[in-house]
Formats: structure tokens, C-alpha cells, sequence
């Protein structure tokens, strides 16, 4: 029996300890003082943690990259928009606008990268190009929610929030890659923190949700219904990035590559992003990131069941 994904667990204690405990006034700012440094030495260690020469050797396989970066923010946000006459009228239009935002955010990429390893894909492939939709979506998801989501949705988002974001995620990982020679001996301490950091983001929105009284106006059959819509979301883009990556000629373990980054999302990026774009004591924000999350464990659990399944085949 597979035991629990850490980070699933970790979510969950954040989850009941925002029900129970929400944080509040001073300490609820502290907090989110705290969170936002965490965030920064996270994108610090990731930066560490990339070999400079592995990057830029990576990029040359360009049309791999640019399939992966096609999906995250071009089918993603499309087949969302389709969806939208079917999804809001059974789930609301706030957590439509949940879903829209999971559709904006990048790729993952520790899952990502270790998927496509256990399934014996082009590791080094998925690396970069995991890596490259992190960075790319520093400028293009708040870009994409502004043209997106800011039209005729009640959410406004300000210009300054793509300074905010190059400063909460691009200069720590570019200070990381600086400094990669002097801190190696410290990415040991990478996955503590990246679980760390999910975990107080999602305390701070829970408790702004809790605190907010919006918890009343979620049923239980909304929620099993946005755990529906992500298996099925998670399932369609497994196929579809399979089909077309078979369909344009990649050789087997780069169909893998394309088929593990580009159905993912992002909850280590995404969570931060969402208290930056639509501020991180709103209380909006726990129902507007509360299907990324559901959708990032659905799609640990069957990205983890088809790598072992592919692994077994090759």
C-alpha cells in the first residue's frame, strides 16, 4: 500500500488548523509577512538547485519546450473558457473563477520531473522545460488573469502585481543561481520548504475563508463536484497531451515529458501567485484557490498511478 503524499497530508493539517485556529488580526499579518519569506528562500533554492549548463543545454530542444508551454498556457485557459457554460451554473461563478485561475498557472516541477523519471521519460527534457514554465508564468499568468479574468469577473488586478510577483519569484531564483556554487551543501532542505511554504499559504487563505463566514455558502456536493470535474480534467489533459505529442513525432521518452508537464499545475507557484494577484488577507481568495488544490492532490494520485503503470511497461 502506497503510503500518503507528504504534501497532501501537509495541506490537509493547514486546512483543519485554519477551521479550528484561523489566524487574525496582527497575527494573521505576521503571517503573511512570514509566508512571503518563505516563498522568496524557496524560489532561492530553486534557483540553486538548476545547473546553469543544464538549463541552457535543455533549451535546444525547443520544439519540446514549446509544446509543453503551449499546453500550460494556451489548452489550459481555452478548454476552461469552454467549459464555462457547463461549469458555472453547477459550480458557482466564484469557483469558476477557481478553476479559471488553475487553467493561468504553470507546470509543476519536483512532480513533474520525478513522474517522468519512475516512467523512464527524457528527464533532462522535462527539467527545463518544468523549470522554463515557472519562469515564463512570472509574466504570464498575472498577464493572462488581467486579459482573462479581469474582464467582466469582479476581479480587479492591478499592474503592480508583475513587480510584485519578478520580486517574490524572480530575483530569489535568480540570487539562486548566483550564489548555486556557495549553497549546494543546502538543497537538502528544498523539499521542507517547498512543503513548508504550500502549507502556510494555504493556513492564510483558509483562515481569511474561515473569518470571511464564506465556508457557510460551500455545500458538500459543490466540493465532490469540483473533485469530480478534476479527475476528469486531469484525465482529458493526460490524453490529449499523449495524442498530440504522438501525433507530432516525439520519440517515446519525450512523449512522456510532454504528457507529465504539460497536465500539471502548479501549487508550489500557483498559491503564491493567487495571494499576490488577488491580495493575501482577501477572502476571496480561499474559494478561488480551492480547486487548484483539490486539483493538484487528483492529479498526484493519478500521475503517480500511470508513471508506476509505464514504468512497468518499458
Amino acid at each position: 500500500m502506497r503510503k500518503p503524499d507528504p504534501l497532501i497530508v501537509l495541506i490537509l493539517l493547514a486546512v483543519a488548523l485554519a477551521i479550528v485556529f484561523p489566524a487574525s488580526g496582527w497575527f494573521a499579518e505576521a503571517f503573511a509577512a512570514a509566508t512571503k519569506v518563505g516563498i522568496g528562500v524557496l524560489f532561492f533554492l530553486y534557483g540553486a538547485r538548476l545547473s546553469t549548463r543544464e538549463a541552457l543545454a535543455g533549451l535546444a530542444h525547443w520544439r519540446l519546450h514549446l509544446t509543453i508551454l503551449t499546453f500550460t498556457f494556451v489548452a489550459y485557459p481555452l478548454i476552461a473558457l469552454a467549459l464555462g457554460p457547463a461549469l458555472r451554473p453547477l459550480l458557482g461563478e466564484q469557483m469558476y473563477l477557481g478553476i479559471l485561475y488553475l487553467a493561468l498557472v504553470p507546470s509543476t516541477v519536483q512532480s513533474s520531473v520525478a513522474f517522468t523519471s519512475i516512467a523512464r521519460g527524457n528527464v533532462a527534457g522535462a527539467i527545463v522545460s518544468a523549470s522554463a514554465s515557472n519562469l515564463v508564468g512570472v509574466g504570464a499568468t498575472p498577464l493572462l488573469v488581467m486579459l482573462i479574468m479581469g474582464a467582466g469577473s469582479g476581479v480587479h488586478v492591478d499592474g503592480e502585481v508583475f513587480f510584485e510577483i519578478a520580486g517574490l519569484l524572480l530575483l530569489p531564483f535568480a540570487l539562486g543561481q548566483v550564489a548555486r556554487r556557495w549553497v549546494r551543501g543546502g538543497l537538502v532542505a528544498t523539499k521542507l520548504v517547498d512543503r513548508g511554504s504550500i502549507a502556510m499559504v494555504v493556513y492564510s487563505a483558509f483562515s481569511a475563508g474561515v473569518t470571511g463566514g464564506i465556508w457557510a455558502s460551500i455545500g458538500v456536493g459543490e466540493v465532490a463536484a469540483l473533485v469530480a470535474f478534476a479527475v476528469a480534467f486531469v484525465a482529458l489533459m493526460l490524453w490529449l497531451t499523449r495524442f498530440v505529442a504522438a501525433r507530432l513525432g516525439f520519440n517515446r521518452p519525450d512523449q512522456i515529458a510532454i504528457e507529465f508537464c504539460g497536465s500539471k499545475k502548479s501549487l508550489a507557484t500557483g498559491l503564491p501567485m493567487a495571494s499576490v494577484i488577488f491580495g493575501a488577507g482577501g477572502a476571496q481568495l480561499a474559494l478561488l484557490v480551492l480547486p487548484l488544490m483539490i486539483y493538484h492532490q487528483v492529479q498526484l494520485m493519478m500521475c503517480s498511478w500511470l508513471a508506476a503503470r509505464y514504468s512497468e511497461k518499458s
